[in-house]
């Protein structure tokens, strides 16, 4: 496909993306040719448009970045997770072994020379054009790397007749180092103050602290199983983590939002985050032109999902110490008593009774007796980026929430997971990272000499410190998405395996007249119940990675299948 034709086509794809006044400023669309194109740096922005489009967000009708933890253990949707529950199909065709936006984005590098030669010279523009072309490619390898592990690495676009087609995998971890040599490159030639809606230089290492924290506990934790590295280096990814983020909380342009769990709510609810200084980078929505049902999805109905009780449990008592010990814990047997006296962050992504819906409703009970899209499946709802408007909730496309993409919290709890995978955290590290989410929304802090011991922590063999450290993560980035590819790089499988979700204790004086709920022996709502008799079936030898497609093998065999996966 000529380079004329992938602009146009992206193009089209991308106008609900970009700005008015920036879509009326470009060249027309009959008018973008090989001649005239790859002259100037307004070029480099057109071209790479669409590439913006790849950062996830809202579609029209689902709960957007607050249902990305569907595929995890702390959501339980109506329809379970195919990779948990271990039945994926093995794909003839597609499964994500896609290389459309590598050959893309590599059209980009093989042509921004040219418009630097019309121009006379590179450009502070130009530049930062060149440093999103870098870090676009290693966006768009690092999901082909979560996806499959190694794969073939191209820097260049190459035609129908190139043997470089036929190319085997490489290792993974080589495929990570240029994954980090580019965002190097990027964070060399990226702006630190970008024009708005474009990345800058700390977007990009904040990439790099989560590619690298990736990769290093990838290696570590899968050191001698079928997914391992051979002579695998994980400190050296770890230190990368670090120092990535470190350099973007020695910058001190971005800090924690606020002193109160109303400040936390508010981070994700507003529909614009310009001024918040804990928004790295974030996606807007405006009325008439990209905007969502959002707050229908998260506010008056339940979306046909539901929070797992295995989340709820996980946050702490208002003491600072888990529910197993905690005497301020006052059990579960209803929201109302579940709720009172733990962690605030709990009853801001959870509905209790009495939260307000909007302005003529406030919340009772979660509406587990419906069904189809109004249905909350565990008697959790969730209640992150609900905002309590009316409005917004009844008008179609009426929400214009905004889609945080990378927050400075993420960049703390990298750098302290990091530090303490690598032995090296001290309670000052703690302090300037953990703690100062926890003061946030009055936790007591994490101190290193006094960690009260959990009967149930859900790592026992790791040490009490990595264990609080990847509970304050799991809560905190709640319901965000980064819960799946957390428990890959864990190698947590036996969180999961032959277990079912569970949800709230169901009261059935609350719901006179439904019985047809499925329930555990202790009364627990379990979902999966009838689908899911022997809980999620992962398989750990297989399922950690996805399969490459039969096509693809049989079309080039220099490439070799995953792990676990037949050839066909």
């Amino acid at each position: 496909m000529k380079t004329t034709y992938i602009v146009l086509f992206a193009f089209f794809a991308t106008l609900l993306s970009c700005e008015k006044s920036e879509f009326l400023n470009k060249t027309p669309l009959d008018a973008i040719t090989e001649v005239n194109f790859w002259k100037t740096s307004q070029d480099l922005a057109l071209f790479l448009n669409p590439f913006y489009e790849l950062f996830p967000g809202w579609s029209s009708h689902d709960g957007g970045p607050f249902w990305r933890d569907n595929n995890s253990d702390n959501m339980v949707p109506s329809v379970y997770n195919t990779r948990l529950g271990g039945v994926r199909a093995l794909p003839q065709t597609g499964g994500g072994w896609a290389w459309n936006n590598v050959r893309n984005i590599n059209v980009f590098h093989a042509n921004y020379q040219r418009v630097i030669d019309n121009m006379g010279g590179r450009t502070a523009d130009v530049d930062q054009y060149i440093g999103e072309g870098f870090f676009f490619r290693a966006y768009i390898y690092f999901d082909l790397l979560q996806r499959f592990g190694g794969v073939p690495w191209y820097d260049q676009p190459l035609g129908t007749a190139d043997e470089a087609l036929y190319n085997p995998r490489e290792p993974r971890n080589v495929i990570a180092d240029r994954i980090l040599a580019d965002l190097d490159q990027a964070i060399q030639y990226l702006k630190p103050d970008a024009p708005d809606f474009r990345i800058n230089k700390y977007v990009a290492l904040a990439l790099k602290s989560r590619v690298a924290l990736y990769e290093g506990t990838w290696q570590k934790y899968h050191a001698g199983t079928p997914f391992g590295v051979q002579n695998a280096t994980p400190e050296t990814y770890l230190q990368q983590a670090v120092d990535a983020s470190l350099q973007i909380m020695n910058a001190g342009r971005y800090q924690v939002a606020g002193s109160s769990v109303a400040d936390y709510v508010s981070l994700f609810n507003q529909s614009d985050l310009g001024a918040n200084p804990e928004v790295i980078f974030w996606k807007r929505y405006i009325l008439g032109f990209n905007a969502h049902n959002g707050q229908r999805f998260l506010s008056i109905i339940g979306g046909a999902t539901g929070v797992s009780k295995s989340l709820v449990d996980a946050y702490l008592c208002t003491d600072g110490k888990p529910i197993a010990v905690s005497s301020s814990y006052e059990g579960d047997a209803n929201l109302t008593t579940e709720f009172r006296n733990r962690d605030p962050r709990l009853d801001a992504i959870v509905f209790a009774p009495g939260d307000p819906i909007n302005e003529d409703l406030v919340f009772e009970r979660a509406p587990v007796h419906l069904g189809g899209e109004a249905n909350t499946t565990t008697g959790y709802q969730i209640q992150k980026g609900a905002l309590p408007n009316k409005q917004l909730q009844q008008a179609d496309f009426g929400s214009t929430t905004a889609a945080i993409i990378f927050r400075y919290a993420e960049v703390l709890l990298n750098y302290a997971e990091a530090k303490a995978e690598l032995g090296s955290l001290n309670q000052d590290d703690i302090n300037k990272s953990i703690n100062l989410l926890r003061r946030r929304v009055q936790m007591p802090d994490l101190t290193m000499g006094s960690i009260t011991v959990d009967p149930r922590w859900d790592f026992p063999a790791l040490t009490p410190l990595l264990n609080e450290i990847r509970r304050e993560r799991r809560v905190e980035l709640a319901c965000e998405g980064y819960r799946l590819a957390d428990l890959m790089r864990w190698r947590a499988h036996d969180l999961f395996v032959n277990k079912r979700p569970k949800g709230a204790k169901f009261n059935a004086s609350d719901y006179p007249g439904f019985s047809n709920i499925n329930l555990d022996e202790n009364g627990y709502i379990d979902y999966y119940q009838d689908i899911l008799p022997n809980g999620y079936q992962f398989k750990a030898d297989r399922d950690y990675l996805d399969p490459l497609p039969v096509n693809e093998l049989l079309i080039n065999e220099n490439l070799i299948q995953n792990p676990g996966w037949p050839n066909q």
